[in-house]
């Protein structure tokens, strides 16, 4: 655990270790979540996998659930 501080004008800065573990040793930008306990920082990249968990775990196993097949879905319902 390290603690960071925050300027006034809302600015932080995360450990140089920190930043090469998440490749962000030359900047970069991160995903800022609250949630009911606190505060997450992911990267964009963590943020991309994260998200694509959550919908593999809903769409797996449904041939339905294509980009495609949405698309087809969306052109049927509108009638064109």
């Amino acid at each position: 655990m390290v603690q960071v501080n925050i300027t006034p004008n809302g600015r932080m800065s995360l450990p140089i270790d920190i930043r090469k573990r998440l490749g962000l040793e030359n900047g970069g930008s991160v995903i800022v979540e609250e949630t009911e306990t606190g505060v997450v920082l992911r990267t964009v990249s963590q943020a991309v996998a994260r998200a694509q968990a959550i919908a593999k775990r809903y769409t797996e196993g449904n041939p339905d659930a294509t980009v495609t097949a949405f698309l087809a879905d969306r052109h049927a319902e509108s009638g064109e």
